[in-house]
């Protein structure tokens, strides 16, 4: 067993972060995935918004309903112990996608959304970031060399 880990491989105490860090971690995860998951519902069910998205940058369908089953995926990973790093790291790639359609393609503003889903990506990618420092020592493969 490695010692750097408990039996359910997760850090040993002395790596954890901080109580402080823990409870801005959960601050940041419920926002994340809740916006990630309310999303979902619009590209499963087709709404017309996002088949205009997708249709835009070239990606209907196959772009829609995957990034939907990658953000279901890491809306799981971010309360997962062990994995909430790789879940807020799955997101960030995600809606980096997400900004960078938004500044080149689609413009702040989607029919008449007033940047509403600029917005939202942008907070996701905050709260993500933040909770991938806050857990970076438990990356696999690269955690454990990062301060």
């Amino acid at each position: 067993m490695n010692t750097s880990t408990d039996t359910f491989g997760l850090m040993s105490p002395t790596q954890r972060p901080s109580r402080g860090l823990l409870i801005t971690s959960w601050v940041l995860r419920i926002p994340a995935a809740f916006i990630l998951l309310q999303t979902l519902f619009f590209k499963f069910t087709g709404a017309a918004e996002s088949i205009h998205i997708f249709t835009t940058v070239g990606q209907e369908p196959w772009g829609r309903y995957g990034s939907g089953v990658v953000e279901l995926v890491a809306s799981i990973l971010l309360f997962v112990p062990g994995l909430t790093a790789v879940g807020a790291l799955l997101a960030l790639g995600t809606m980096s996608g997400a900004i960078f359609f938004h500044l080149t393609v689609l413009g702040i503003d989607v029919q008449g959304d007033g940047g509403l889903l600029f917005s939202l990506a942008v907070v996701v990618w905050l709260c993500c970031a933040g909770i991938a420092w806050i857990h970076r020592r438990s990356i696999p493969i690269i955690g454990s060399k990062l301060p």
